[in-house]
């Protein structure tokens, strides 16, 4: 298989730079639509927003659902301070240690975007001495520094900021000569561009999945209810492309495709994980298995939702998963090839 993994990773940098937090998605998904559309797979919106794009297969009585999610960790504005900071409340799970610092982007209701950092309320060492270092870095001891000339909650409220807007972190993305991909969201946005690059392949050479597939981008997985509907109703096999998460004890790796045994809401289906291993050594992919124990995917909350159908998980292996994440453009690559010999062959 050759896969042109050079526009692949460019079409990945401009999704990763592409604000989507949970819940406000919208820009994320046009730049997705565009790509199905500008390879010729037509698109639909579910009713909460979910992307399904579509290539019909030889057996068109029932269907594969391929699903990846668009969707990132993020926050909202939590209060205007009388001092003209923000407090947030979380979008998505992950530790306030690793956003310190960071600089984010707030989008108004009226979609005015303005720029800050998220630091604790006690930064400076000049000010503060020792507790800069010993205050606990939790939501509470966070807030937002905006870049504008604001010192009361009056000053916030007049240049258009709110409770509920929208709040997201730079991803400082960045892709080194060596092929890795430095960014943060690439959970799990690496998984939807190698969705993409699936359906690129197939249509650049033409070939027919052996069933009707349908690839899913969901808007909601961080907050656990990603692909809990709208799944097209004659899927027989829901496969979600999530990433793998590297770490000690584990066996997935930043080069490789993993396939996922079980994760925190049980064991994927058998059958399917065996079928993907006998692909992987049949082509050559390079692959790990591994389980997860802290780990939901979309085929986790399909399931959860009712759907009666087999599920398994396969993705590239990302590091740091939920901080500063990195992968390399070999892990996607082997998974774009995963699934196109689980579509096909």
């Amino acid at each position: 298989m050759n896969i042109n993994m050079e526009e692949i990773i460019k079409n990945l940098e401009v999704l990763l730079k592409t604000p989507s937090p949970t819940g406000n998605t919208d820009k994320a998904n046009k730049h997705v639509q565009d790509l199905f559309e500008i390879i010729g797979i037509p698109v639909r919106f579910t009713g909460k927003g979910a992307l399904l794009a579509t290539i019909e297969g030889h057996d068109m009585s029932k269907s594969v659902t391929m699903s990846g999610h668009v969707d990132t960790l993020g926050a909202m504005v939590k209060e205007v301070k009388s001092n003209g900071r923000l407090k947030i409340s979380q979008l998505g799970g992950y530790v306030m240690d690793t956003v310190e610092g960071e600089h984010v982007i707030v989008e108004t209701m009226d979609g005015e975007t303005y720029t800050g950092t998220l630091i604790i309320t006690k930064a400076s060492s000049h000010v503060h001495g020792n507790e800069t270092k010993s205050t606990e870095r939790t939501i509470e001891n966070m807030e937002i520094r905006l870049d504008e000339r604001v010192s009361s909650k009056e000053d916030v409220e007049n240049i258009g900021i709110q409770v509920g807007d929208f709040v997201s972190f730079d991803p400082r993305t960045i892709v080194t000569d060596s092929g890795f991909v430095k960014s943060r969201h690439l959970d799990d946005k690496a998984g939807v561009i190698a969705l993409w690059g699936i359906a690129k392949y197939l249509m650049d050479n033409k070939i027919t999945p052996n069933y009707t597939t349908h690839f899913f981008i969901s808007n909601f997985e961080e907050v656990g209810h990603g692909a809990s509907a709208a799944i097209p109703e004659d899927t027989f096999e829901f496969i979600a492309i999530d990433m793998a998460a590297p770490g000690e004890g584990q066996t997935s790796d930043e080069f490789s495709v993993t396939i996922c045994a079980k994760d925190s809401s049980g064991p994927y289906d058998f059958e399917i994980r065996k079928r993907l291993v006998e692909l992987c050594k049949k082509n050559n992919i390079d692959y790990k298995v591994d389980i997860y124990p802290y780990y939901g995917s979309d085929a986790s909350a399909a399931l959860r939702s009712g759907h009666d159908f087999r599920t398994g998980l396969i993705g590239p292996g990302v590091d740091a998963s939920h901080s500063f994440e990195r992968t390399h453009q070999d892990a996607i690559e082997q998974t774009i090839k995963l699934g196109i010999a689980y579509l096909t062959e």
